[in-house]
C-alpha cells in the first residue's frame, strides 16, 4: 500500500474546511502529518468557541502536540487549506514543523507570501519548508462561496 499523497491530505484538510463553512466558520481546515499518517485535524472553530485563536491551524497544532506529547513537532508536516495569517505563522515556527503546504493565497491577511512574510524575518528563528498553491483554485472557491452567501 503507498503512502498517502500531498493532495490527499490537502482533500482532507478540503473537507474540514467544508465542515467549518457548514458551522458558520471561515473554511479553513488543517491537517498534521507525521510519518505519512494524520496525527491531528481541526476545521476554524473562532465563532463556536469565542476564541479569537481558535484558528484551524492553532487547533491541529494543539491536538498534534497533545497526541505526540511533545511541545516542538519537528518531524511533522502541516497542510492548510488557506495561507496562514501571523499568528498562526508565529505558531507553526514554535512548534518546529517541518514543512507547510497551504492551498489558497490570502493577499489580505496572510504572513507567508503576504503581508510580513513572517518566515523571511530575520528574528524567525525556525523555518519550515514552504509549499503554497496546493489544489488553490478548490481552496479559493469555498471562501469565495462563503463570503458571497454572507453578502
Amino acid at each position: 500500500m503507498s503512502a498517502p499523497s500531498t493532495m490527499s491530505f490537502m482533500e482532507i484538510a478540503f473537507g474540514l474546511a467544508e465542515q467549518a463553512a457548514q458551522k458558520g466558520e471561515i473554511p479553513v481546515g488543517a491537517v498534521v502529518v507525521l510519518g505519512g499518517k494524520i496525527i491531528a485535524r481541526a476545521h476554524n472553530l473562532v465563532e463556536t468557541l469565542k476564541d479569537p485563536t481558535a484558528h484551524a491551524e492553532i487547533l491541529a497544532l494543539r491536538e498534534a502536540s497533545h497526541v505526540l506529547n511533545e511541545s516542538r513537532l519537528v518531524d511533522c508536516d502541516l497542510y492548510v487549506t488557506l495561507e496562514p495569517c501571523t499568528m498562526c505563522a508565529g505558531a507553526i515556527a514554535h512548534s518546529r514543523v517541518n514543512r507547510l503546504y497551504f492551498g489558497a493565497y490570502d493577499p489580505k491577511g496572510g504572513a507567508v507570501d503576504h503581508g510580513v512574510r513572517f518566515f523571511s524575518q530575520v528574528t524567525c528563528f525556525h523555518r519550515p519548508e514552504v509549499f503554497g498553491g496546493i489544489d488553490e483554485k478548490k481552496c479559493s472557491s469555498v471562501l469565495l462561496h462563503f463570503f458571497s452567501d454572507k453578502r
